[in-house]
């Protein structure tokens, strides 16, 4: 005879993982192919736009991609990249976590063997993926140096002709790193899944806790939503006004969170320190590569861009408005019988979390670096630099006195609102 809990657990068998975990990966491939696209990665030689595409995936979970550069005995160079595409990211998680939570709605209580099997099973084969990724993500180009263009090397590059100079430059995957952060990633989407839907269950033992962490939580996934939605009707006017559309909608396909989010913490007071050097530079606003291009490392804050462009107080304004609708939402969504107290520790908290999260993923650092028969400098005329860095703890702390302010209003709104009814507790099924 079959127990109550079998035909729960039919729901979410490996049918249903499988489904999920693809529904994951093609979302991801789908954005960043279309973002690789209109950055002009489909003219790659030797047919490695899909291997790209790999690779983006790849650092989009926390996956390292290691770069690699072969000038023979002649020549040397040197490169290296670290950036995630929060685009894409972002996308995953949002599948990911609706595909994880669909077939646990509308139920109060779930053990946590029930819970534990079920993401068992999704990590399984997004395990089978990453691997799977990880030796798609390789490719080698053979160039000369005539491939990088005259005008940057000059008389260099009829120098390396002469010589017969060519060099190889590629990509692969370190797989054991990004079979660990991948999982990493994926343990954290779930988790934070199941911290953030009101509707999903939990293990009895926990019931406790989703009082005081789930309406903080939501509140911060509406926040950054929010940043992410408003960034992409800024770009799309900016794409339709200004020219470059190709490269605007690669940005937003590729990298929108990473633009909007570095604005929300400076528009929190917080300090980033920078370098761009070289041909290359941030993508986008062309005001960060203003403050930042220079021989020594830039502050990149509110004060600096001001001097640049004084439309960067707006971010302020922009902040407090949306911190103020995060922080009703938590209101309207915590028990009526929270204390006052509760609601800007909450906040602080959850804001700080935050703004921890965005400094640890929005880092940016490329670096490379070409020397032909001893002339030219591996981080000279022919070598570029572009990094960003946030001081991190100032960052932090200035989220929790905006976290703490605006937790105080909240705790006036909550005397107000109309609270969606308080959590019961459950005894675990």
């Amino acid at each position: 005879m079959l127990t109550p809990s079998r035909p729960v657990l039919a729901r979410h068998g490996w049918v249903q993982a499988v489904a999920v975990v693809l529904a994951g990966l093609v979302a991801m491939g789908v954005l960043a192919a279309l973002g690789l696209w209109a950055a002009g990665a489909a003219d790659l030689p030797d047919g490695a736009f899909p291997r790209v595409v790999a690779a983006t995936v790849v650092t989009a979970v926390g996956g390292t991609i290691e770069l690699s550069g072969d000038a023979g005995g002649l020549a040397e160079s040197d490169a290296g990249l670290t950036v995630i595409p929060l685009s894409v990211t972002l996308t995953g998680a949002l599948v990911l976590a609706a595909g994880f939570l669909r077939p646990l709605r509308h139920r109060a209580v779930a053990s946590i063997r029930e819970l534990a099997g079920w993401a068992a099973r999704i990590a399984v084969l997004w395990l089978a993926a990453l691997l799977a990724l990880s030796f798609a993500a390789r490719q080698t180009f053979s160039l000369s140096l005539s491939d990088l263009g005259a005008d940057e090397l000059g008389d260099l590059g009829d120098l390396g002709d002469l010589f017969g100079v060519s060099f190889e430059v590629g990509f692969t995957t370190d797989v054991p790193a990004t079979v660990f952060f991948g999982l990493l990633w994926l343990a954290g989407v779930l988790v934070l899944a199941l911290l953030v839907a009101r509707g999903a269950p939990l293990p009895g033992r926990l019931l406790r806790f989703q009082e005081s962490v789930r309406p903080a939580a939501y509140a911060m996934v509406v926040m950054l939503l929010a940043w992410v939605a408003l960034g992409a009707v800024v770009g799309v006017v900016v794409a339709a006004t200004r020219g470059h559309a190709a490269e605007t909608f690669a940005v937003i396909l590729l990298g929108l969170p990473n633009v909007v989010w570095l604005a929300l913490t400076l528009g929190l007071g917080a300090t980033w320190n920078g370098r761009v050097d070289g041909p290359f530079g941030l993508p986008m606003p062309h005001v960060l590569d203003e403050v930042l291009r220079g021989e020594e490392v830039a502050a990149l804050n509110l004060r600096t861009l001001a001097e640049h462009d004084g439309r960067v107080w707006w971010l302020v304004a922009v902040d407090a408005l949306l911190l103020l609708v995060a922080a009703f939402v938590m209101a309207r969504r915590s028990p009526a019988r929270m204390r006052p107290w509760e609601h800007p520790l909450h906040l602080a908290t959850a804001l700080a979390l935050t703004v921890l999260m965005i400094c640890l993923v929005g880092r940016v650092s490329a670096e490379y670096g070409l020397s032909v028969l001893g002339i030219g400098d591996l981080g000279g005329d022919l070598g570029g630099e572009v990094f960003l860095r946030p001081e991190l703890w100032a960052a932090v702390g200035l989220a929790l006195a905006w976290g703490l302010v605006a937790g105080l209003v909240a705790s006036l709104l909550a005397l107000r609102v109309r609270h969606r009814g308080e959590v019961t507790t459950h005894a675990e099924g």
